[in-house]
């Protein structure tokens, strides 16, 4: 009696090798899709970090002129206060996402719940973005007010310094904006799909 593992012509009957070897070959591209993602997520956010930390370094060390009372300070103005705060606050928060990126690198996982993390990187994303934006617009408009109501040729490095730290804002932002649209991205593939980790 032959075995049931054999057939007629008395070969061995084997499974299939083709769905499982396409689902291997799926699941690793799959990992290296998201890997690529990840990373391309992290150098966004590294960006971020390094353009708003130099434009709060820029703003905060901004003062100028010969004696304390003739001295030009960042914090004897409103909006660049906002500058240096908004900077300082957006640097804090991009190097706490470059740490959870770079964690989720190396350990296949994210620091919250997948859902908490993927609603905590879109809405703060978002939220900061758009601080900064507003900080460095309210910025530009003051530094070009009081270059052009001021005559004291004294005061020109504040205002070179200003603009600098301005454009450093603008920088951190549009690095934000595309961290942004990425983790966007990936709460539009949690809402279809389930999982951030979809591609």
């Amino acid at each position: 009696m032959r075995s049931p593992e054999q057939n007629r012509n008395g070969g061995l009957m084997t499974p299939s090798p083709g769905p499982r070897n396409q689902s291997q070959f799926h699941s690793t591209v799959s990992v290296q899709k998201n890997r690529r993602f990840n990373v391309l997520i992290l150098i966004f956010r590294f960006a971020a970090f390094c353009f708003s930390l130099a434009s709060a370094i820029f703003m905060f060390a901004n003062f100028h002129g010969g004696s304390d009372s003739d001295c030009v300070r960042w914090y004897h103005f409103d909006a660049f206060r906002f500058v240096a705060i908004a900077a300082a606050i957006v640097a804090l928060y991009s190097l706490f996402e470059v740490g959870a990126s770079v964690w989720e690198i190396s350990r296949g996982a994210t620091v919250f719940p997948e859902v908490v993390q993927v609603w905590f990187d879109f809405s703060h994303d978002q939220v900061f973005a758009y601080m900064l934006l507003s900080a460095d617009s309210a910025g530009t408009a003051l530094a070009r007010t009081l270059r052009e109501r001021d005559t004291c040729t004294a005061n020109n490095a504040f205002y070179v310094q200003s603009d600098i730290s301005v454009a450093l804002g603008f920088a951190g932002f549009m690095f934000l904006g595309f961290s942004s649209l990425l983790s966007g991205f990936r709460v539009v593939c949690f809402i279809l799909n389930g999982s951030r980790f979809h591609m």
